[in-house]
């Protein structure tokens, strides 16, 4: 990827045009939520949430780039994207731009490592979907792992999911092995309302509100809190202020789910699949990296106004501590915090062991956010997210699986052969009766792209940490490997089978006391802006900073934060596309309506049927499990639905009067007379 030449820019016949480009003012994070959508002399740029060719254009670069560096604090996936950005949009040249990298590998939360003899581990992975506009524009144009150019990741990707539709035929098990119905969201016409009612709630009003203040105890115990909590990874504890946001974000994937029919994923871990591309790509760039250097603190000066300027990072490594100068316009990325800081491991035979409990935050990556937030409060509060351990903490194990009656009970709950290469469980699937609230899932195989063909990796992981197990009577974290698999193959209805199951399985632990942090009970300004205020060189990014609409704990999230303060920094004329405007379709209105009333018919879809069955709109109108669109041309649900509202109110002369005027205006609508 070349860069623009700048003086052949300034000398095209388009300077006219590019000159009063640069007086036009734009919002670089339009937010779609708050504006009223139209068209306008007022409205030059496109909408927010408009998503598509149009909005993929190139940006001119700003004055002067070739002359400035940018310094990327954090390897993750923020930061890796934050390069590509500086290079692509921004025209910085690669090798101004240098990483400082805690760790001895790039990646942050998205790892995968290991190998068959001594086990595979990763600690995580995040369900994806399609709707990932910031993702995929990055890896539209990273090269394939398996494709020669000019393929992409993102052409590979929808190779594997195009071919492979994602689906789960056993999402909630019970009774120890047993399919339990999940077909439906369980919830009561109040548990409906509790989730219309947060729909509709203003985000303001919503500050340090957790899960358990907003819903009814019922709710808790519903099949759509199960589907929800599990996914997500969401506590009872949790904010309610970043669930509602989740159901903004996802409601287009509302029907989709219960048999997560909703999700893509890739073909490898989250690793070999989008860090091992991009960091490579990154590198023939000419991009720059130290490893096994901590961040500690970072110089500034504070000018009249009460701007700020980073003039020096402060950091050591292997030859010891070091000061980098700064200049004024070169730029710094910080990825503030960490889900997997501190991370205790475990295996076969040893219990992870965590640190003091009582010292919050003792990572770096913690650390380094704290001592920013001593400098000033537009820096949030980051205590508010890892001040509390045991609210933040969950466990999660990888096994590494050679055949066993484990592999022919998995056989028996995946859609495909787990040794086909094609989707297995589908996502995960959670034991309901589970005092852990355990859930495991086999991704497509091989997970890893040396893996033996004999070799299955699974993944485990649990919610509730301070709970004995049903048939392993200790919590989860005191548990060795064996014993987290044992209780594993009790709710599997495999205990009697489990000496050959553990001869069978390698696993190791991972023990996150931060992993669920960005989800605790925030208020406004706990976090910091990307670009916090007054900030002139200085961009904060990942799962713990403010965006207008977008959740956290997602790929696309930590590719949004990083867009934004490259484009911020700059001073870049391009938008960053405000997140997939689903939440405004009438059809996912309407689909997810039905879908949350356990997929009947909800109140005034007879009369939505009368109106719009047979016309050019009949389309828009959800259908039952059990229907056809012939069907939406037949009235009877309308009577249904009127009949029972005769029976409460007793004014049948009212009501056929109301059915008659419908009438006449669906006539009306098909210019009949």
């Amino acid at each position: 990827m070349s860069n623009s030449n700048p003086s052949k820019i300034s000398g095209s016949k388009l300077k006219a045009h590019i000159d009063a480009l640069e007086k036009q003012p734009l919002d670089i994070t339009p937010d779609a939520s708050s504006r009223h959508l139209h068209n306008g002399i007022d409205t030059p740029f496109p909408p927010a949430d408009l998503h598509g060719s149009y909005t993929n254009n190139r940006p001119l670069p700003t004055e002067g780039i070739e002359q400035r560096h940018a310094w990327i604090v954090g390897g993750g996936i923020a930061g890796l994207s934050a390069a590509f950005f500086l290079i692509r949009d921004g025209h910085m040249p690669a090798g101004n731009i240098t990483f400082l990298e805690e760790q001895s590998i790039e990646g942050g939360s998205l790892d995968g490592a290991g190998n068959a003899e001594e086990g595979y581990i990763v600690r995580g992975g995040r369900e994806m979907e399609m709707t990932y506009q910031n993702f995929w524009d990055v890896f539209s144009e990273i090269p394939a792992l398996e494709l020669p150019p000019p393929f992409t990741v993102l052409d590979e990707y929808r190779i594997v999911n195009d071919a492979d539709k994602n689906w789960s035929k056993a999402r909630l098990l019970e009774k120890q092995g047993q399919i339990k119905d999940f077909s439906t969201m369980n919830l009561t016409k109040r548990q409906q309302l509790e989730v219309i009612k947060l729909l509709l709630a203003r985000k303001e009003d919503l500050d340090d509100v957790t899960v358990e203040q907003w819903f009814s105890e019922g709710f808790l115990d519903t099949n759509f809190y199960t589907f929800w909590r599990t996914m997500f990874a969401f506590q009872n504890w949790h904010s309610v202020l970043e669930m509602k946001l989740y159901m903004h974000r996802f409601l287009h994937l509302m029907d989709g789910l219960n048999d997560m029919t909703s999700l893509v994923f890739p073909k490898y871990n989250q690793y070999d699949s989008f860090v091992r591309p991009l960091m490579s790509w990154l590198k023939d760039q000419g991009v720059k990296i130290e490893y096994d250097t901590v961040v500690e603190n970072l110089g500034m000066e504070t000018q009249d106004g009460g701007s700020r300027t980073v003039t020096t990072i402060q950091c050591h490594g292997s030859n010891g501590g070091k000061a980098i100068t700064v200049g004024p316009r070169d730029l710094v990325f910080v990825t503030t915090g960490s889900m997997t800081e501190d991370t205790a491991y475990g295996d076969d035979d040893t219990v992870p062991q965590l640190k003091d409990k009582g010292q919050a935050g003792v990572g770096s990556g913690w650390q380094l956010w704290k001592n920013l937030a001593e400098k000033s409060d537009i820096f949030g509060k980051p205590e508010k997210f890892c001040g509390d351990v045991p609210r933040s903490t969950w466990e999660s194990v990888t096994l590494t699986c050679k055949p066993s009656p484990l592999m022919d009970k998995l056989k028996e709950l995946s859609v495909n052969d787990p040794y086909s290469g094609f989707t297995a469980t589908g996502g995960i699937i959670t034991f309901t009766d589970s005092s852990w609230l355990m859930s495991f899932t086999c991704n497509r195989q091989p997970h890893f792209p040396d893996q033996p063909d004999d070799v299955i990796v699974l993944w485990t992981y649990a919610l509730l940490m301070d709970k004995p197990g049903d048939y392993v009577k200790k919590p989860m974290p005191a548990c060795t490997g064996k014993e987290v698999l044992t209780e594993m193959c009790y709710h599997l209805g495999l205990i009697d089978q489990v000496d050959a199951i553990v001869a069978a399985t390698k696993t190791r632990i991972a023990l996150m006391p931060y992993i669920t942090a960005q989800f605790m009970p925030r208020a406004k300004g706990d976090r910091p802006e990307v670009v916090p205020e007054g900030c002139t060189n200085l961009a904060c990014m990942g799962q713990f900073v403010e965006t207008h609409n977008d959740v956290v704990f997602t790929l696309e999230s930590s590719v949004r934060t990083a867009r934004i303060g490259v484009y911020s920094l700059l001073g870049l004329k391009k938008q960053v596309p405000d997140i997939y405007p689903g939440q405004y379709d009438v059809r996912r209105l309407l689909r997810a309506t039905r879908t949350l009333n356990s997929d009947d018919a909800f109140i005034g879809e007879g009369v939505l049927r009368r109106l719009l069955g047979g016309t050019y709109f009949e389309n828009v109108l959800p259908l039952g499990a059990d229907e056809t669109p012939d069907d939406l041309h037949h009235h009877g649900r309308l009577d249904h639905q009127l009949q029972a509202i005769r029976s409460l109110i007793g004014d049948n002369h009212t009501l056929d009067d109301v059915k008659s005027r419908l009438q006449e205006l669906r006539d009306k609508l098909r210019g009949r007379r």
